[in-house]
């Protein structure tokens, strides 16, 4: 299995990394440009016109680096665990898919805006219980959560409304965090080596797989997307990944490691959830400069760089600990 680890990662980092040589010129020809908006900081008003929708470059590589993979597995035999990575991968398309659909109608409609809030909650909503339906048909039924260093406890059927709203909750949570160049593809890359080393000490094979082809694929993106970027991964390619990282925790059973391994992406939503509470409570008043907490470090004068730095190395910490939980966890 170790070996297919390694041709997934391969895989994905070549496909992603080759095929940007001609979908930026491609999209750049679309004219399927960034639209900037007046109320992101000044200096972003560069970027305007920067080839978005660059998310389909590691939606390729990712997916036929599993698609390759799997095929390799029924070949040699797999594990349990290949019903969750079909699923997984269905429910990241599913979700890549309607980035594309927002990305399309704020490209291409000229709707800043894009799809209204309530069309995509009712979409990831839907996405997510599919995605649910597809690992208890698959006989994937357990409904007990561990809690990190804690134990466990059965949710019984509160198991799924909980799962779906983690699932939901993450994914919009990426999408947040692509918000600067390189920030949620470098945050994800980090994430993605964390699940490989859960998956490994849990024997998730198939995770396993899986986290490699991530990791590649951002580690291919990056090479166009590290700033000053060339082209944006768009909601296309920010739910994607919020697809793949949802899958990976539930797919190796552990959901509530999205909270270690993707502790940036629940900082950056819940900075916005104060940030709102407190300016409708004080009538005006702000606790960040903005939000999501990555542009008000923008606006206290670190650069992108470094942003992307120190939330890369959170999240190394963070994910260590994911580590740390799950080796404490086999004892």
């Amino acid at each position: 299995m170790d070996w297919i680890v390694i041709i997934a990662a391969v895989i994905g980092f070549g496909v992603t990394a080759g095929s940007g040589f001609f979908f930026i010129p491609f999209l750049k020809k679309l004219k399927y440009g960034q639209t900037i908006l007046d109320i992101g900081p000044s200096w972003h008003k560069s970027k305007q016109g920067t080839p978005t929708m660059g998310g389909l470059m590691f939606i390729l590589g990712i997916t036929v680096a599993v698609i390759i993979s799997l095929i390799t597995m029924f070949i040699i035999g797999g594990d349990l665990y290949q019903n969750r990575l079909i699923a997984g991968i269905i429910m990241a398309l599913a979700f890549g898919a309607l980035g594309f659909v927002d990305d399309y109608v704020k490209v291409v409609k000229k709707r800043n805006l894009g799809l209204t809030a309530g069309q995509k909650m009712i979409a990831q909503i839907v996405i997510a219980l599919a995605y649910l339906l597809m690992l208890f048909f698959g006989g994937d039924s357990n409904t007990t959560v561990w809690f990190p260093f804690l134990g466990s406890l059965d949710f019984g059927f509160l198991y799924y409304p909980f799962a779906a709203v983690m699932i939901v909750g993450f994914v919009n949570a990426v999408n947040l965090t692509d918000g600067i160049d390189g920030l949620a593809s470098s945050v994800t890359f980090v994430a993605a080596l964390g699940f490989m080393a859960a998956s490994s000490l849990l024997r998730a094979g198939s995770m396993n797989v899986l986290a490699a082809a991530l990791a590649g694929g951002c580690l291919g993106f990056l090479i166009f997307n590290f700033h000053p970027a060339k082209v944006f991964m768009g909601d296309t390619g920010s739910m994607f990944l919020g697809g793949i990282v949802v899958a990976l925790a539930f797919g190796i059973g552990q959901p509530l490691l999205l909270f270690l391994f993707g502790l940036v992406y629940f900082i950056e939503t819940a900075s916005v959830m104060i940030q709102v509470t407190y300016f409708k409570l004080t009538h005006g008043k702000r606790i960040f400069k903005m939000s999501p907490i990555h542009h008000h470090f923008e606006m206290s004068g670190w650069s992108e760089e470094k942003i992307v730095i120190v939330f890369s190395a959170v999240t190394l910490v963070t994910s260590a600990v994911a580590v740390l939980s799950i080796v404490d966890l086999i004892k």
